[in-house]
């Protein structure tokens, strides 16, 4: 066992045997390198990463490999979930070397932190144009021995431009026109746009749940039903494709095809509670059964298979099962018709499946006729006999770690769903995992931690790593919405002690908006800072819209205030590069459109429950438990009063009224 076996992350403890001497990321690694005068070999991956995998077989195993790692390098290797600030930094210098990235990320760094050469996967023999993991280690061993001053000075400009990269010039002109930027979004993407079957571009695929917001935005000022078409037949796609798992609800991370038929097999949290969000909406928008179908669904799955006994969510399940990438979730026809009886040409014809298979002689089950969910008494009856026989199955590895940004997401999107749908168990699902990452992610101090992993009998259970700015502005999103939909103050609290650490923390006084880290963590070689949304919300675009929302219920300027600051230096780039500011758009169209207040006083759940029960993006809720806020001044029970910029209309205590109000 190397040093990774004392590590809480799943990921690292999978490298613990490996004949490689590996450090995890810190000081140690670090003063080892200088003292011998090695360069750093830094290896980022996750555990569901199935090419992560592969690389650790064939070359992380391999004693030889191994030997000439130790030899010549301190090896590092990082948890890409865990660290994000560390992952994000180093896979800026991959893509600006190689013009694309992706893991495993594999970069040489000096004694010092500075990347002078990098890449991703690299193979144990040299094919595809790709050199063997073993020539790489050869020649950069050579330059750093006879090059030195060469390496050093391409380090420093590397680390110069990674520097730079992370700096927008400061928006001067203030925040720019948040519909106007949605409009040239929306014309943006009808250019990208896969008319054949829905998202954008070709393959592979990624489910963009923040871009397809911003377009149900879009429509929803202006009524193009033709961007809501985009939107439903995107929807429609994914749902029906082998992206999304009809026996067990949920989604992969992406399609390698243009069809979304063959997915990417690992299941991601954050994707999961991405799309329950926008599947959500889909539902409260277009009122079509088959998007609660796949929030019912997806619940389930998360419920069912990601929710650790205590109320936290796991992080992912694995691609591979018995080293086998999608061996859990394919069928032979033979096996449909062993396990499904009677109903298995019913469930042959519904999800597609042939004798030659669609997935290397075997069938990822899917539904040939787009859109078309809503199964049939004897296609139900196949499917929970095939769901059932599958649980049988060796499952793909649980990463079990809790990490609280993702958490957060899903807190957010599921208490959304709860209450569009009226359901109770959800709510409380939602509610428990808020109070289980205040219970054990956040240190006496106030301080937020990053990741949890439950103990074993060599480990204790326990928190590590400090939160970046991406998990406490998930945070400030979960606990608002907490509050808006369960009425207790206690989670307003919590959203305010969230957005001043936020500000105190991880602003960047130079007005380059948030850094990733926070001032009381360790400096990297360049300031990373989270701009841009990717798979996740991006910090800068989560707080933007978490502080928009908080300050319409607090009645704090200063919130907004900050907000646009963001939304002043990033703005301007949105509306031109829609996929890479999908959230940010949904921030823009809050301020530009201003957030409606809703106060509902005394007991009045069915006032509540007009509100919960459609799409109002730009409303916030206030009812429950009073706080300190201007919206409960003087409120008489028993009414909803509907308010912009503190100035309400005259009260009501009708439920059709209130309806027709926010309508």
């Amino acid at each position: 066992m190397n040093r990774l076996a004392a590590e809480g992350s799943p990921y690292l403890r999978q490298h613990a045997d490996n004949p490689v001497d590996w450090y995890p990321w810190g000081d140690e690694a670090f003063t080892e390198a200088r003292s011998t005068d090695k360069p750093v070999l830094l290896s980022v991956g996750y555990s569901s990463c199935h090419w992560c995998h592969v690389m650790a077989h064939e070359s992380f195993e391999d004693p030889a490999t191994a030997e000439l790692m130790n030899r010549w390098f301190v090896n590092v290797k990082v948890d890409r979930e865990e660290r994000p600030d560390v992952d994000s930094l180093y896979m800026e210098a991959v893509t600006s070397l190689t013009g694309h990235g992706g893991w495993p990320m594999t970069v040489f760094l000096t004694p010092e932190g500075e990347p002078f050469f990098a890449g991703t996967y690299f193979p144990p023999t040299a094919r595809h144009g790709m050199p063997s993991f073993s020539d790489v280690l050869q020649r950069v061993n050579d330059a750093w021995a006879e090059r030195r001053g060469d390496v050093r000075e391409q380090a420093r400009r590397i680390t110069a431009a990674l520097d730079r990269a992370g700096r927008l010039p400061t928006g001067s002109n203030g925040v720019p026109a948040g519909h106007d930027a949605l409009a040239g979004a929306a014309a943006a993407l009808r250019r990208q746009y896969d008319a054949a079957w829905g998202g954008f571009g070709h393959a592979p695929k990624f489910p963009q749940a923040m871009t397809l917001e911003a377009l149900l935005r879009h429509w929803r000022n202006t009524g193009d039903d033709d961007v809501l078409a985009m939107v439903v037949n995107s929807l429609d796609c994914m749902a029906s494709g082998g992206i999304y798992d009809h026996l067990g609800g949920g989604f992969s991370r992406y399609a390698t095809d243009q069809r979304w038929l063959v997915p990417h097999f690992e299941k991601m949290l954050y994707d999961n509670a991405l799309l329950l969000g926008l599947y959500t909406t889909a539902w409260q928008v277009t009122g079509k059964d088959r998007y609660r179908q796949v929030v019912t669904e997806t619940v389930g799955y998360l419920l069912r298979d990601l929710r650790l006994d205590d109320g936290g969510f796991a992080s992912a399940e694995d691609a591979d099962s018995e080293g086998v990438e999608g061996k859990f979730y394919v069928w032979s026809l033979e096996e449909i018709r062993s396990v499904a009886g009677e109903a298995a040409e019913a469930a042959i014809e519904w999800y597609g499946a042939s004798s030659e298979g669609n997935f290397e002689g075997a069938n990822i089950l899917w539904r040939p006729v787009r859109g078309d969910l809503l199964r049939p008494p004897e296609v139900e009856e196949a499917r929970r006999a095939l769901l059932d026989a599958r649980s049988r199955r060796i499952r793909p590895g649980l990463d079990d770690k809790v990490l609280t940004e993702w958490n957060g997401l899903l807190i957010t999107s599921l208490a959304g769903a709860a209450v569009a749908t009226g359901n109770d168990a959800w709510l409380a699902a939602a509610e428990r995992c808020g109070e289980f990452l205040l219970q054990n992610l956040r240190r006496a101090d106030g301080r937020w931690l990053r990741s949890w992993q439950a103990g074993d009998a060599d480990r204790p259970a326990g928190a590590r790593h400090l939160a970046c700015a991406a998990d406490y502005a998930a945070l400030l999103n979960a606990f608002s919405r907490l509050a808006e939909t369960t009425g207790r103050a206690h989670w307003i609290t919590e959203a305010r002690r969230t957005a001043d650490n936020l500000v105190e923390l991880f602003w960047d006084p130079d007005g380059g908006g948030l850094l990733t880290c926070g001032r009381d963590a360790e400096p990297l070689v360049a300031p990373p800072r989270d701009l841009f949304d990717n798979a996740t919300p991006s910090a800068s675009s989560a707080a933007a819209l978490g502080l928009l929302r908080l300050g319409a219920l607090l009645g704090e300027r200063s919130y907004q205030e900050r907000a646009e600051e963001i939304l002043t230096l990033l703005g301007p780039l949105a509306g031109e590069h829609p996929s890479a500011f999908g959230n940010l758009l949904c921030a823009l169209d809050l301020h530009a459109t201003g957030a409606t207040e809703v106060v509902i006083t005394g007991d009045r759940r069915d006032l509540v429950n007009v509100v919960h029960e459609s799409w109002l993006p730009n409303a916030v809720l206030a009812w429950g438990e009073p706080y300190d806020s201007p919206l409960w001044a003087q409120r008489p029970d028993g009414a909803a009063y509907v308010c912009r910029d503190y100035v309400c209309e005259a009260p009501t205590s009708d439920a059709g009224e209130l309806r027709d109000r926010l309508r």
